[in-house]
């Protein structure tokens, strides 16, 4: 075989190689983006809002996150540590109709001590945490998020900064379903402290749940609530 033979094949066999792993990217691309939004669902929206619609700055965030925290898996939950939280919480919503401003506070605190109880990052590095929860509980973060907003803004003692009522209270709501998420009782918890290990990454539950709280949110099957959130019984702010 000739030498010019032998190039001509060499160069025929590396254009093969370029185009095979060109049309590999555009596939993955796609299906990546699909995968993300998928996953992240009203993150993958906001996220893409905060970066005015610019889908490959949001798909690289998001990507970023996922490898950073994606596997990450939630530490079981001691039943007594449960009921301690969940008594707070009831007790911070009780609070809300005298104290919305302690009761944000309070409320947003626990978000923070939970998911670090949890495994995920300290409350202590908020964004850290976020971005951690985001990956995890994509559904329910937006709660968390607008609680902490909320609770600084009250913190800060500027009339123009604080919150008012209404928003203290639809804050409270949406973080409540993020909470439920961290506190939610299941076998995969009894098994991680059987064993010392969680085999199935706490995205995984939470998309499980998904549609049973959704249920819960339109009244099928919910159970009594222990506080009556709504504008006649919160004192103004």
């Amino acid at each position: 075989m000739s030498t010019g033979l032998i190039i001509a094949l060499i160069v025929i066999v590396a254009a093969v190689v370029v185009v095979a792993a060109v049309m590999a990217l555009r596939n993955r691309g796609p299906r990546g983006g699909r995968d993300l939004k998928r996953r992240f669902g009203p993150e993958y929206d906001r996220t893409l809002a905060r970066h005015d619609g610019d889908t490959k700055a949001t798909e690289r965030e998001l990507a970023e996150r996922v490898e950073r925290h994606g596997a990450l898996r939630m530490r079981p939950l001691e039943a007594d540590r449960r009921e301690q939280f969940t008594a707070r919480w009831t007790a911070a919503q009780e609070r809300f109709v005298d104290a919305p401003h302690e009761a944000v506070a309070e409320a947003d605190r626990l978000l923070s001590e939970l998911a670090a109880e949890r495994g995920f990052p300290d409350g202590g590095q908020y964004e850290e945490q976020l971005a951690a929860l985001s990956v995890h509980h994509a559904h329910h973060v937006h709660g968390y998020r607008h609680v902490h907003r909320v609770a600084r803004a009250s913190a800060s003692g500027q009339d123009g900064a604080r919150a008012d009522t209404e928003e203290m209270r639809e804050a409270m709501v949406e973080a409540r379903a993020l909470f439920e998420d961290l506190t939610a009782h299941d076998r995969h918890d009894d098994k991680a402290h059987r064993t010392g290990t969680d085999e199935t990454a706490p995205a995984d539950r939470a998309h499980a749940r998904t549609t049973d709280r959704t249920k819960k949110s339109h009244g099928e099957g919910r159970s009594p609530l222990p506080w009556a959130f709504d504008r006649r019984h919160a004192k103004g702010s």
